[in-house]
């Protein structure tokens, strides 16, 4: 124990106490699980220590990192990774409401991932449960933890010891057959389960009670107000009959699945990440304030807040900000000394455009390229990214990036863009001889052309009218014949107003879609089932919907993405709506089908210069000014 210094009990069970300490060395907060040896024989004490190398064998992000482990005062010391979150069970118990569909299956696909990689060790947890999976600081990464009952397996072996959490034992387990890694597919069943209703799927006043209701399959129903893939997946996992039950990588490949783990970073928890620039407030100083929360002016062109700069420090030649995906308030992405004119966002990606049409890429760094806080420590905040020119651009100047779902598409005075065959090389697209494209923007699954005489051209699926194809009337939902499911060239927009020739920015989503008029009106189009039009209802209808809750603001630039909107006013305002999850609409959580501003925390003067959403994240670039340098 001279390595450790005892801070408090944190745990007691029955294997034994579990102690936060300090470790001398690097004054770093570790955990340590005290095992009392004293009446086990040496042969039992061997077998003890031989458990700490099923833990050795373990090296994956969602699973808790193994220190040390050692014999102190008649008993088995290990050391391991402290997550200050908490655990899952603790994070249920304090839910009043049920959970959205995403961020379950944030929750689930970490802790699908972990077990995978137990599973191809050969090795059974053999006690998954929500109490042994914890959290980090803020509640965003899972680890599986408590591996002390874990067993490995032979190629072929099963196991027969009956252990494990009554509540989570699976059936074969009830009736003391042999199991091999689907025991823990069940128990991976009943921890999504707990997810969606915030209560275990088996419990009973006592153990004869609980194996008969184990045995029968008999739990409550999951909510309707999740899709049936989900509940379906819950019911796979939970099938008496372990042969029915999905391998981990059936479940991986369900397409649900791929969403939740698309939208994962790659390193997810391995990087133990400090902040480069200082925590950003989400409340706008009082000098930038005034009623009705827009922000004084010197000139309303283009969205920019005009202010002077009294503190004689240059300004940094733009700056950019993130947020969503877990990222609740705006957060600066590093800068190289660069001024970025115009951002993308895609699923992989985040782009942006220089001045002088370079193109300037951030991305979360390769694992063990930052200094860690804390060894094996869980104490992250926000996610850190790093900033890089595009390797090999030489002799030409981009005029405009879009990220789409995997790929990136850049504008360079020729529009290149494939066709539905894959291709390795850009591929010339046919333009109607009238239009003349100035921005191209990617979908997920379609395209549009903004073109110099402010049309719209798109191409791809019009799920919902996304993309304004239906020829429709300002009146009335477009009859049937007049509805148009998808397109293969580039065609110019139907539905009234979008098509009357005075679009000066639009947006496309994954299901909807925005675009601003000259006199700077926003028009949403396309589903509404998470109030991403900004009606403030859930209704859908295949017609443009005028934002009428910004009227008395003229909006420049606007941006869609997964299930909400962006927009940006002339005097700088930055107005979200739509699905608040995960930090959506740069604040806490706040489902809002009316659009509320997000403020960020500028002390000089700036101009926004872009805007760009993808699925759940947002970038805005904004360059600082003083009255010298407003635009004219």
């Amino acid at each position: 124990m001279e390595k450790y210094q005892k801070v408090k009990v944190v745990g007691r069970g029955a294997f034994g106490i579990v102690h936060l300490c300090l470790r001398k060395a690097d004054q770093k907060l570790v955990i340590l699980k005290q095992i009392p040896v004293e009446q086990m024989t040496k042969d039992e004490r061997l077998a003890a220590q031989n458990e700490c190398q099923v833990l050795k064998l373990l090296n994956h992000p969602n699973i808790i990192e193994y220190y040390e482990n050692f014999l102190e005062d008649k008993a088995l010391m290990i050391a391991m990774e402290y997550a200050p979150g908490g655990t899952l069970a603790e994070y249920i118990q304090k839910r009043n409401s049920l959970l959205d569909e995403e961020t379950i299956l944030h929750f689930f696909v970490q802790i699908l991932l972990a077990l995978h990689h137990v599973h191809n060790k050969l090795i059974l947890h053999r006690d998954l449960k929500t109490q042994n999976i914890l959290l980090d600081k803020y509640q965003m990464i899972v680890k599986i933890g408590d591996f002390g009952i874990s067993k490995i397996l032979s190629s072929k072996s099963k196991a027969y010891t009956v252990v494990g959490t009554p509540c989570y034992i699976s059936p074969e387990l009830c009736e003391g057959k042999p199991y091999n890694q689907k025991s823990d597919i069940w128990a991976l069943g009943c921890v999504l389960y707990e997810l969606a209703s915030l209560k275990r799927a088996f419990e009973a006043a006592n153990l004869p009670a609980l194996v008969l209701k184990i045995m029968s399959g008999t739990f409550a129903p999951i909510s309707d107000q999740y899709s049936p893939e989900l509940r379906q997946l819950i019911l796979s996992m939970l099938s008496l009959d372990p042969s029915k039950r999905p391998q981990l990588s059936e479940i991986t490949a369900q397409p649900i699945c791929i969403r939740a783990l698309l939208n994962l970073y790659t390193d997810i928890g391995s990087v133990k990440m400090r902040r480069i620039e200082k925590p950003l407030s989400t409340v706008a100083p009082a000098s930038h304030r005034r009623s009705g929360g827009r922000v004084n002016s010197a000139r309303s062109r283009g969205g920019f807040l005009a202010h002077s700069s009294k503190s004689g420090i240059p300004l940094p030649l733009s700056t950019v900000y993130t947020w969503g995906s877990g990222i609740i308030s705006p957060l600066r992405l590093p800068m190289l000394n660069t001024e970025v004119v115009q951002v993308s966002a895609g699923r992989t990606q985040k782009a942006g455009v220089t001045r002088s049409g370079r193109l300037i890429m951030w991305e979360a760094p390769p694992v063990g390229t930052v200094d860690a806080s804390l060894p094996g420590s869980m104490e992250q905040t926000q996610p850190q990214f790093i900033s890089r020119f595009l390797e090999g651009q030489s002799g030409v100047a981009i005029k405009h990036v879009s990220c789409g779902d995997l790929f990136t598409a850049c504008l360079t005075g020729r529009l290149g863009l494939a066709t539905q065959e894959a291709h390795n090389s850009p591929q010339q697209v046919n333009v109607p001889s009238a239009h003349e494209a100035q921005k191209v923007l990617c979908g997920i699954d379609c395209s549009m052309i903004l073109t110099t005489r402010n049309h719209i051209l798109a191409c791809g699926s019009n799920r919902f009218n996304k993309l304004g194809l239906d020829n429709s009337s300002p009146a009335e939902d477009p009859h049937p014949s007049n509805q148009v499911e998808e397109v293969h060239i580039f065609t110019p927009v139907q539905s009234y107003p979008l098509n009357k020739g005075n679009i000066v920015h639009v947006d496309v989503g994954t299901a909807h879609s925005a675009a601003i008029t000259e006199t700077g009106e926003c028009y949403t189009f396309g589903s509404n089932q998470h109030g991403q039009l900004g009606t403030n209802t859930r209704h859908n209808n295949r017609l443009p919907y005028l934002v009428s809750d910004l009227r008395g603001v003229k909006v420049t630039m606007v941006a869609c993405g997964d299930a909400f909107t962006v927009a940006i006013g002339a005097e700088g305002e930055v107005y979200t709506w739509g699905k608040g999850a995960r930090g959506r609409l740069g604040r806490k959580e706040e489902d809002t089908g009316i659009p509320k501003q997000v403020q960020l925390d500028e002390n000089n003067p700036y101009f926004v210069t872009s805007v760009a959403c993808c699925h759940g994240n947002t970038l805005l670039a904004v360059k600082p000014l003083g009255d010298e340098s407003i635009p004219r």
